[in-house]
């Protein structure tokens, strides 16, 4: 492990208790469920609650097209760290450890998303063409392992 990597580790650990504290106390009973869609698809009345998860706006579509209930934008990665990944699927476990970090150092915002979970069906919506290795899908990894420490 590099080093920059491994102190990374160390202050995720630090970070990753004080988050537990901060996030409510949930199980994954009280999430009804988490899915996830690609915004540009239609909106069904089976998405439930509708959880825009990127940071930027996708592109040539209107909100009222977009029907969304939450956007989500503080949850999302950074710019530095979206621009880092590039969807290489070679840097997807790079990157959701990073993801992770971010999402750790954001104990509000992550309370907040949670709070739209509870006792909802959520879609979480991103606007990428990756289907599999995007930061919905890691989102929702985050969120169980949360919700299951908690």
């Amino acid at each position: 492990m590099r080093r920059s990597t491994q102190s990374w580790h160390q202050n995720s650990r630090l970070v990753r208790r004080n988050l537990a504290e901060a996030v409510p106390k949930f199980t994954l009973k009280d999430v009804a469920e988490i899915l996830i869609k690609r915004i540009y698809a239609s909106p069904s009345e089976s998405d439930g609650v509708r959880i825009l998860v990127d940071r930027l706006w996708p592109r040539g579509l209107s909100k009222d097209r977009a029907r969304i209930d939450f956007w989500a934008r503080e949850v999302a990665p950074s710019n530095e760290l979206r621009k880092w990944y590039g969807h290489e699927p070679s840097r997807w476990p790079e990157f959701k450890a990073r993801y992770f970090a971010e999402l750790d150092s954001h104990p509000e915002a992550i309370e907040e998303l949670v709070g739209h979970a509870v006792g909802e069906r959520v879609t979480f919506l991103y606007s990428s063409k990756e289907q599999d290795l995007n930061n919905a899908v890691a989102l929702r990894e985050y969120l169980r392992e949360q919700i299951r420490r908690a």
